[in-house]
């Protein structure tokens, strides 16, 4: 079994990827409202600041940054993803392996983190959370995917409204 080393200091900022065990489900956006009131519920006892998130189907990318004290951020998405899935009726296949730990089968164990270095890695990793759903073929314009903080961001003047959005057949170049 791998030994996984974190660093869990506060004030950090990092960029997450958390999927589904299904990864052709719809869920998380069929519970969109469910998993939005789950990390209200989190944020409130463990503040974190949510500098870009968007929500597809099967899985979310996001980048938080950290308070200065109480950097646990796997305890943060534990309560998260158990909270999720306490909210849903028991319908999903659970392997026998995780049936015998008493777990759902909602959720991909592991998530992936990677701690943002610099104004460039910041940049690129919420730009990507934003165009992902681009990438994914469910729009053709960032601002056509409801699911994100970029509608948050266009209104605090941080992005364009047709940042990364089609003109004709063209995409406009990222700012």
């Amino acid at each position: 079994m791998p030994q996984y080393r974190r660093l869990l200091e506060g004030g950090r900022t990092w960029f997450f990827t958390v999927n589904l065990q299904e990864r052709r489900s719809g869920l998380l956006i069929e519970q969109v409202s469910s998993l939005r009131d789950v990390v209200a519920r989190v944020r409130r006892k463990y503040p974190f600041t949510i500098n870009a998130w968007v929500v597809l189907p099967d899985h979310m990318h996001c980048v938080w940054t950290l308070p200065d004290q109480g950097g646990d951020f796997s305890l943060r998405w534990r309560l998260i993803k158990t909270g999720f899935a306490k909210q849903l009726p028991r319908q999903e296949s659970i392997r026998e392996n995780r049936l015998r730990r008493g777990e759902r089968g909602i959720w991909q164990r592991r998530f992936w983190e990677h701690q943002i270095r610099n104004e460039l890695d910041y940049s690129n990793h919420v730009e990507y959370c934003y165009i992902n759903p681009v990438k994914h073929g469910y729009v053709s314009a960032v601002k056509e995917w409801p699911y994100s903080s970029f509608h948050r961001d266009v209104r605090k003047g941080l992005f364009p409204e047709h940042w990364a959005g089609p003109v004709g057949d063209a995409v406009l170049e990222w700012e």
